[in-house]
């Protein structure tokens, strides 16, 4: 077991003992966020490498650093909250060691962007959703990734979809609802399908799109200049494609229903765009362009006065 510097044991902290299972870019940077700002008297961080753990405790993320949840699974409780932080395909064999560890009392959430597969996964390991389990999924992040991506403000001023269901813990649900607030986050209810429908095209859409772009690009243009000549928007719009590609991978396939519906409407709408541009068709492209246009400004307006409310 590897330990830092203490933050300081706050005895009015929101949470006991916080531990964070994958110390990336999101769960790491929940961990720093909440240290930082007193919010947790301990962090405990879970990885599975002896150097991620030395990082972790360098970057300020956590006070302690472990290989494996049993090392501390014995001292968690009651106020103590467990965060899985790990790709989405893994999330499964999380839960089922957490199973065998820990008591009802500790409040389980996670960070995963799709909550269907999650939901899935619990039900197999436990039998229904454990009222101990609060489905969550912050809408932040970045390209980067790793522990040393760790932002303690990344959440502030953002989105944090919590998908509770009739047999989730009032009291736990609550308990997640104030972690988040406490780094500055915006906390949202959503309905389980919604919320993988909604995610599936604004988000998981983007990403499916941009990586194919690129990829295009990279490999299917017969032109050995065509990055070097590629300006902001290319960058703008393509941004996104180098995101993890592990974790990308498992949210395609956990909400392939989904994305391959956005996908579908999308290809339509671009097939469409295609014949009136080989149809020199003006009318229908300035109409598109303008709609999009319009309602991309409202988007950007809207959330523009949100984040000053």
């Amino acid at each position: 077991m590897m330990e830092a510097a203490s933050s300081g044991a706050n005895s009015a902290a929101l949470i006991g003992k916080f531990v964070v299972i994958g110390a990336g870019l999101i769960g790491g940077s929940l961990a720093k966020g909440l240290r930082l700002r007193g919010q947790c008297r301990e962090v405990i961080a879970v990885v599975r490498r002896a150097e991620t753990a030395e990082a972790a405790l360098a970057e300020g993320v956590a006070d302690r650093a472990v290989l494996d949840i049993a090392d501390v699974a014995a001292e968690l409780g009651a106020n103590d909250v467990v965060f899985i932080a790990v790709p989405t395909l893994a999330v499964e064999p999380v839960l089922a060691q957490l199973k065998s560890l820990l008591s009802p009392t500790v409040v389980i959430t996670d960070g995963a962007s799709v909550k269907g597969s999650v939901a899935a996964a619990a039900r197999r390991v436990y039998g229904c959703l454990p009222p101990q389990l609060v489905l969550g999924h912050p809408i932040a992040g970045s390209e980067k990734s790793g522990v040393t991506a760790a932002n303690p403000d990344l959440y502030v001023d953002h989105r944090v979809i919590l998908t509770p269901t009739d047999e989730t813990s009032p009291e736990h649900l609550q308990t997640v609802r104030n972690m988040w607030l406490s780094v500055g986050a915006e906390v949202l209810d959503m309905p389980i399908d919604e919320h993988d429908q909604v995610l599936g095209a604004t988000s998981h859409l983007p990403h499916a799109i941009a990586y194919s772009l690129v990829d295009t690009l990279a490999h299917d243009i017969d032109s050995p200049n065509i990055f070097r000549y590629a300006a902001g928007g290319f960058r703008d719009f393509t941004r996104i494609a180098s995101s993890d590609p592990v974790m990308w991978h498992d949210i395609m396939k956990a909400n392939s229903a989904q994305v391959v519906r956005s996908l579908d409407q999308f290809m339509d709408n671009l097939a469409r765009m295609r014949q009136a541009i080989a149809d020199g068709d003006g009318e229908y492209l300035l109409d598109t362009f303008t709609r999009a246009k319009k309602a991309r400004d409202k988007y950007t307006q809207a959330a523009v006065k949100s984040s000053k409310s």
